[in-house]
């Protein structure tokens, strides 16, 4: 089967042609995990392919707890999104943990 003028981004069960032995073999991106690509998919498909592209992180976020354990978190953007099967996004979001120490912590009225 060829995958000429049938490229389907991500998982897209409608995105195959008769393959091989009457098997189907599939047109779409998630092809590449499950190993069941047309024969042509790379020539085909993945000339077009556009991998994520993020932008910097932003500040980390003040401490959830104002005394004790809490947590910190920072994020980033997706400035190019992943088309026809190019490189997934990285992880948008980190957490790590902080230790609040609010002036106010530990005084007992």
């Amino acid at each position: 089967g060829s995958c000429r003028y049938r490229c389907c981004p991500g998982r897209n069960n409608a995105c195959w042609v008769p393959g091989a032995r009457r098997a189907h073999c599939y047109c779409d991106s998630y092809c590449q995990r499950t190993g069941d690509c047309c024969q042509d998919y790379r020539a085909m498909c993945r000339r077009a392919a556009v991998g994520c592209a993020v932008g910097p992180w932003g500040p980390w976020s003040g401490c959830s707890s104002p005394c004790g354990v809490g947590s910190r978190a920072r994020s980033r953007q997706v400035t190019v999104p992943p088309r026809h099967g190019g490189d997934p996004c990285p992880d948008l979001k980190q957490r790590r943990g902080c230790l609040g120490q609010h002036p106010t912590c530990g005084t007992a009225k």
